[in-house]
């Protein structure tokens, strides 16, 4: 039963992902025209906020002429790709709010191209002296002096393989099952974070624990390659050199401060149980194992990891609009029905039943209450049914609207409203204008015509 039960909730999750993918490209621009695109533009009212683009064209243009690899005027196929890649809807889409990502990664990958008289001087001792003094010992030379392949591998898979694959798991969650508006938000302080770090770490270099195990206090230079501490076992279980050869030949080899990889997991962690509540407990257990793994492989102090996290939640909290916050985090995207996970279920899943109103993408003709009937066949809902004492062809006599206009038929009502409406406020509603809660008149069928005469007498007589 259990096997059952396990392979029912799978089968139920494997719907939802196709619904959300298959929601998901429906939405999706699928234009390849650029002339799209110069329309909107066209059409586009600018504000002060699209004064951002200035800033990464500049930004943009001087990493650019920095850059001596792939020299002139090879390297500018970047920017006319990049524009080609805009100019198509399909394509712009995904590159237009990813600007903040490309803008770090253009960053990061151009540091090696920085003149040497504008580096700055490589700081070696600080952050260790700073770990003693702020936490009473060197936290990262603690956690490193044990190690054993299983640690190896439970650091190695945050460190070495989630950091450059949970930002895409995250982003297409987001797509699926959140707003776009998300989604944007997104890739906006994910590529800001990183990019600022970088910066930092350009402008404020200083040498991981590795240095120090390796070279000791002495004075470092920029000619030295980068270590990939203890990734190095990871290498040598199998056997293979990609972290040795990818860190040796790092753009940034003393970007020890702050850690982008503890970071980039904090912010995969406030952004994962902002959207997604119901994971909080597990996105920061993957962010703890992920700040225990920066210092157990010898790359980051504490105080680099601490540096990380604040910058991260810096620039969540400030670019985190009003607009998804509370309840509106948690809206589905368009097409999609908001299946909360926790939530109370149906019927039909408790019981392993198909539901027969569908689950998943739905579209306008699924919210359509109006039935086959023409206009010219609605009835009020009063003469649905027989009404003792009211004569059936009553509601068909023409009732002229404007004396001009003369008898036109029956007046339509509005479906299901007219028939309420007249029941509003009944107490004010007295006999005399022949109107029943219960029947069409007080009056009995037999004596209708003398009854309404002398209901009339009488009620001039005590009126008198």
């Amino acid at each position: 039963m259990s096997s059952v039960r396990q392979m029912s909730a799978t089968s139920r999750v494997s719907n939802r992902l196709v619904q959300a993918f298959v929601a998901g490209v429906g939405r999706m621009d699928k234009s390849l025209s650029p002339s799209v695109t110069l329309n909107r533009l066209r059409n586009h009212k600018f504000t002060a906020g699209d004064s951002i683009h200035i800033f990464h064209i500049a930004y943009a243009t001087f990493w650019i002429t920095l850059m001596t690899s792939p020299a002139f005027p090879l390297k500018l196929l970047i920017p006319i790709l990049y524009i080609i890649a805009l100019l198509i809807p399909f394509t712009s889409q995904f590159f237009l709010p990813a600007t903040p990502i490309f803008a770090y990664l253009l960053t990061f990958y151009s540091a090696r191209f920085v003149p040497a008289p504008w580096r700055p001087t490589i700081s070696v001792s600080l952050l260790p002296t700073l770990e003693s003094v702020l936490y009473g010992a060197n936290i990262s030379d603690i956690l490193t002096r044990f190690t054993h392949p299983v640690l190896d591998i439970i650091a190695w898979i945050p460190y070495g393989v989630g950091h450059f694959t949970i930002p895409f798991v995250v982003g297409a969650f987001l797509w699926l099952f959140r707003s776009k508006e998300s989604l944007h938000l997104w890739a906006r302080v994910f590529g800001y974070m990183n990019m600022w770090g970088v910066i930092i770490q350009i402008v404020f270099p200083c040498a991981a624990p590795w240095y120090e195990i390796i070279y000791g206090l002495t004075p470092a230079n920029y000619s030295m390659k980068g270590s990939p501490g203890g990734l190095a076992r990871i290498d040598a279980l199998f056997r293979s050199h990609g972290y040795t050869t990818a860190f040796s030949n790092s753009p940034v080899v003393f970007g020890a401060f702050p850690s982008l990889h503890a970071g980039t997991s904090t912010m995969e962690a406030l952004f994962v149980s902002h959207f997604f509540p119901q994971t909080t407990r597990y996105v920061w257990g993957y962010a703890g194992i992920l700040y225990w793994a920066t210092m157990y492989l010898t790359h980051h102090y504490l105080i680099d990891v601490v540096g990380g996290a604040c910058l991260a939640t810096a620039f969540f909290y400030f670019y985190l609009p009003d607009d998804l916050k509370g309840e509106a985090a948690l809206a589905p995207p368009t097409g999609l029905v908001n299946h909360r996970m926790g939530a109370q279920r149906s019927k039909y899943e408790i019981y392993d039943l198909e539901d027969p109103r569908g689950r998943g993408v739905m579209d306008a003709a699924a919210f359509d209450l109006s039935d086959a009937s023409s206009d010219d066949e609605e009835m009020d809902i009063t003469y649905r049914s027989p009404v003792p004492g009211a004569t059936p062809t009553s509601a068909a006599m023409p009732i002229p609207t404007h004396p001009l206009e003369g008898n036109k038929g029956p007046k339509k009502s509005h479906r299901h409203t007219a028939s309420i409406a007249s029941l509003i406020r009944g107490d004010e509603r007295s006999a005399e204008d022949g109107w029943s809660p219960v029947t069409a008149s007080f009056v009995f069928p037999q004596t209708r015509s003398g009854g309404d005469r002398g209901r009339n007498q009488d009620s001039e007589d005590m009126k008198r």
